[in-house]
């Protein structure tokens, strides 16, 4: 069943409610919705009235997965719904989770409402970020309340104007009257929801501590705690409000005029090498245009704009738009500005104030805090080139020096090998002297002019520069040089920041590829691979052995179809015949078959072992055993149940294929993972693991382990600044610590592009899930006696249902029973479709998918809605000519919601339709006949087709569907014989030889 999940508002909190096709869910169905999300808000159950259009006394569906999307006039209708009742803090928890989702969990569904909740609440974190919230006290009822209330920017309440009109009606279509919809104001609606969640991000991250029991001193610390109640006289605490709210009016005026108050700080003209406390520096006042930001007019023209000349007119036009308040507006600006600054306070003292004059120091103080606090409230704030919201660009700064030991051991350097590294302190390229230091040490300034150039110094910078300039070489791991080099951080230093590492020889050469600054070797294939590869995958696969070699762990991230598989065994290959030992391979169970055939092809002569099965080897029959090979493939699920005896073997490298699979750090399987050692590590996924930051640390820390710290610290670090405020500096560090061991490449790369053929067409092999294997069994059993018994007409007949029945349980066992069972986790074919087909959605390609069966479309349907959570559309020889064109003209729009999964029934959809929006195409079930599979593909592979067509055919491995398609693959003339008979030839195959071809073989089924 699949639920959209929605979100309204409810009075002063939200009510959370489902939908599925009867539109109408009961709370049972809520409930069991948020247990399967993993979602536990509490709340209070409620019965309310919903607001929704509909038609023939049915609500439309808002998801084309509960149902067909009627073009007939709607009607607004009551329709009573079971909800639960939230406040705004399980609202943001929920929304933290749907943030960037489509899919809760499989077959919950995030509602456009819910989406929109949770675009508005990251905007809210922006917001708090940026610093546009004041303080302030409100009252409601009686109670009184410290809070935190935006303080948007001009440019900001254009956003929020934006987004109220970006709302979905059905964030606002809940009440408990039936009489009539509610009436809401959408933009107090999106206000209001802005406000509490940046004043909930307020007390989250902040506290305070204030000695005094003044009103005032509680009401501080009242903005900190979890309800902001205050207590107090009724008449304090409103003399206080209207304080503070004066005290805000400024910022929130602001926002009604079309200019601002700005400030520009000019630094004293260079006048030697070392700038002193008495050089002058000048802050200019400014009036700036909101609507032009580029127009800026001195205050001094301001007043003396009465005055004649085109200038002044200009001027008096400006002023004109403030309503013809903007004098007044100025001065209180400037007075509110006087609150945050020391510098402009004494600027009021001015009859017309136009700039302020300062020493080294005082410009120092503007610098470092009056400007933020300036900017934070609503001020336009102007500062020279060389100064950022961290500090002077260039700051002091270590640079270490790298080089080998003079007794470094014999051969290749790898991660682990010892070097020197000795530091230097620098202000951006040029290395300090002592003697500089020393003098800077004494000068006991914050700014300070060095070598022509602005720095801004802390006492702690200074003493921690002169102890890293005076220590000796310190001997650390190449991979620890590394971690430094693209860190920024070096141990033992909290206030100076590492702007690289160098180094020279063998260590130089090594540390700028592993970096990224200069290209790795491109190595030709090894000896004994039995196959071409591209020249990307080339690159892939000598980038693979680069980093292997020298013991950093890789994450292969291509696209699908780009030849993950084939770079890895190029690899393997390699490195086996460099050294033989054992590498371990783990996959889904869904594709150990295509891991073993991909070998067989490509890696002939490497000795291969699959640890599969109930009837596996154990103990030190299985060591032995993986000792002697050169590839042991097994799965995620024997991986969390063998780890004792696979951590027994001494593994050359260890691969995982699908590597999300490990995504969660706390799994049994991802803990098993990382407790194996190994040589090298590898992952492969097909996702891009760069934009999902939350998973990112357990893949990166199974291939190199410690590498990103601990996953708290990661946390603090990078995932609470990326997820909630998008933080640059985090996302490009990020970027930076993990770019060097993540090499991901697109089929929308233009060299790419020239690498790949117009169609690439490729073999899928699957397991059988052990129902799948005993269904299969029983059918075969059935068979053999009964055609052993029957002979001419009826002979080919049970033949042909013979092999329907073997189809339908290769596709799934609910096709063969014909009942309404689950679906999930009973097909290794469906597993692998649906893992493949998430990674062709993520990456925003169309998907076109056949199969013979009317009843398997729609299990397929079902399946991939629910998993997926995108439409899936499903047409089949009943579907009526309009609806047809109707879904085709759907699938092959430029439409956002357009269906990235088409499923067609061969008959209906192999010939006729043109839908070059896809660039995958499926064959879930094969006919068998090589003319009508390449009529179905060439729905997409034809003119109008601007990307190369990958091609997945889908085979259960070890069953009769290997053994058809490797019959057809051996004999041309017998491929030749198929082409228009479909499967009939195979009703002339002897007894013998149809047991042969329906057998099972034990390496068929997977766990």
């Amino acid at each position: 069943m699949i639920l959209v999940l929605h979100l309204a508002v409810d009075g002063d909190g939200f009510a959370l409610w489902g939908e599925t096709e009867a539109r109408r869910t009961a709370f049972s169905a809520l409930a069991e919705a948020l247990d399967r999300a993993g979602v536990s808000l509490g709340g209070k159950q409620r019965r309310m009235t919903a607001w929704l259009p509909s038609v023939d006394k049915h609500p439309v569906p808002s998801s084309p997965m509960l149902g067909e999307i009627t073009d007939k006039t709607a009607t607004i209708t009551p329709w009573t719904v079971d909800a639960l009742s939230i406040d705004t803090a399980a609202a943001m928890d929920l929304l933290a989770d749907a943030v960037g989702k489509r899919l809760l969990a499989p077959g919950v569904l995030v509602g456009a409402d819910l989406a929109f909740f949770a675009t508005a609440m990251r905007f809210a974190a922006v917001l708090v970020t940026r610093g546009h919230v004041l303080p302030s006290l409100e009252q409601r009822g009686k109670a009184w309340r410290a809070r935190w209330a935006l303080a948007p920017a001009a440019a900001e309440h254009e956003q929020i104007a934006s987004l109220a009109r970006a709302m979905p009606p059905s964030a606002v279509a809940l009440g408990m009257d039936a009489e009539g919809a509610p009436a809401v104001d959408r933009r107090a609606v999106v206000e209001r929801f802005l406000g509490d969640v940046a004043d909930r991000l307020m007390r989250r991250e902040q506290s305070v501590k204030t000695g005094g029991t003044s009103l005032h001193d509680r009401w501080l610390a009242a903005l900190f705690t979890e309800d902001g109640a205050l207590g107090g006289d009724a008449a304090e605490l409103q003399a206080l409000a209207q304080t503070v709210a004066e005290w805000r009016r400024p910022v929130v005026e602001q926002s009604l005029f079309d200019f601002r108050v700005a400030f520009r700080l000019e630094e004293p003209p260079p006048d030697g090498e070392v700038g002193d406390t008495h050089d002058v520096w000048t802050i200019r006042l400014l009036l700036q245009s909101i609507e032009d930001p580029s127009l800026l007019v001195p205050l001094e023209a301001i007043w003396n704009s009465g005055q004649r000349g085109e200038e002044a007119a200009d001027v008096r036009r400006l002023l004109r738009r403030g309503g013809g308040e903007a004098k007044r507006f100025i001065l209180s600006s400037l007075a509110h500005a006087a609150s945050l600054s020391r510098s402009v306070d004494a600027l009021l003292r001015q009859p017309m104030p136009s700039e302020i004059t300062t020493d080294t120091n005082g410009a120092f103080a503007f610098l470092s805090s009056d400007a933020a606090a300036l900017e934070s409230a609503g001020f336009g704030v102007f500062l020279p080139s060389w100064w950022s919201r961290r500090g002077t660009k260039k700051r002091l700064s270590l640079r270490g020096e790298a080089r080998a030991p003079k007794f470094k051991s014999k051969g290749a350097l790898s991660m682990e090998s010892l070097v020197e590294v000795r530091w230097r302190v620098a202000l951006g390229d040029e290395v300090l002297s002592m003697e500089e230091l020393q003098s800077l040490a004494r000068m006991k300034v914050s700014l300070v002019r060095l070598r022509g150039q602005w720095v801004q110094l802390r006492a702690d910078e200074i003493e921690e520069a002169i102890r890293f300039a005076r220590a000796k070489a310190a001997k650390v791991t190449l991979g620890e040089v590394v971690r430094l080099d693209l860190s920024g951080t070096a141990p033992g230093a909290s206030a100076l920041e590492v702007t690289g590492v160098s180094a020279e020889g063998e260590v130089a050469t090594l540390l700028e590829r592993v970096t990224g600054k200069r290209d790795w070797e491109e190595l030709p294939p090894p000896e004994g691979f039995a196959g071409t590869l591209r020249p990307y995958q080339a690159r892939g696969y000598s980038w693979l052995d680069f980093l292997s070699t020298t013991g950093f762990g890789a994450c292969l991230a291509d696209d699908m179809g780009l030849g993950k598989t084939v770079q890895t065994l190029a690899l393997i290959q390699r490195q086996w015949l460099e050294a033989r030992g054992p590498v371990l391979l783990i996959c889904p169970t869904s594709v150990t078959g295509n891991w073993v055939r991909e070998a067989a092809r490509f890696t002939p002569e490497l000795p291969l072992l699959l640890h599969h099965g109930s009837d596996r080897e154990r103990g030190e029959a299985f060591v032995a055993r993986a000792e002697q090979s050169g590839l042991v493939i097994s799965s995620y699920s024997l991986l969390a149940r063998d780890v004792e005896t696979l951590q027994h073997v001494p593994w050359k490298g260890v691969v995982l294929d699908e590597a999300q699979n490990v995504k969660n750090s706390e799994t049994k399987q991802a803990r098993a993972a990382r407790a194996i050692a190994a040589g090298f590590r590898v992952a492969l996924t097909g996702t891009p693991v760069e934009n999902n930051i939350g998973d990112l640390w357990s893949i990166i820390d199974f291939l190199n382990p410690g590498y990103l710290g601990s996953a708290s610290s990661f946390r603090q670090r990078f995932f609470l600044p990326i997820q909630t405020q998008r933080d640059p500096n985090a996302i490009e560090q990020l970027r930076r610590l993990t770019g060097p061991f993540i090499l991901r490449r697109l089929k929308t790369d233009k060299s790419i592009i020239a690498d790949l053929p117009e169609k690439n067409e490729m073999k899928v092999y699957c397991t059988l899930t052990k129902e799948q294997a005993s269904l299969y069994q029983a059918v075969v059993k059935e068979a053999e006696d009964a055609i052993a018994e029957t002979e001419g007409i009826n002979r080919k007949g049970l033949i042909l249902a013979t092999l329907t029945k073997l189809k339908q349980v290769c596709n799934h066992p609910r096709q063969l029973l014909g009942d309404a069972s689950p679906i999930d986790g009973r097909s290794g074919k469906l597993a692998r479709l649906t893992e493949m087909l998430g990674e062709a959605v993520s990456a925003g390609d169309g998907s076109l998918v056949f199969t013979q069966f009317a009843e398997m479309g729609t299990i397929l349907q079902t399946h991939l809605q629910e998993q997926l959570g995108v439409e899936a559309m499903f047409l089949h020889g009943g579907t009526a000519r309009a609806k047809r064109d109707q879904m085709v003209e759907r699938f092959q729009s430029t439409d956002a919601g357009r269906p990235p999964i088409f499923i067609l029934s061969l008959k209906a959809g192999g010939t006729g339709l043109n839908l070059t929006r896809a660039n995958h195409v499926f064959h879930f079930d094969r006919w068998w006949n090589p003319a009508v599979e390449n009529q179905a593909t060439d729905r997409a592979f034809r003119i109008g087709q601007t990307r190369s067509v990958q091609v997945h055919k889908f085979i259960c491995g070890g069953t009769f569907e290997e053994k058809i398609d490797a019959m057809i693959e051996g004999k041309l003339e017998l491929a030749a014989k198929v082409v228009g008979t479909g499967e009939g030839w195979l009703t002339e195959l002897s007894t013998t030889e149809l047991s042969e071809l329906f057998a099972l073989r034990a390496d068929a089924i997977g766990e």
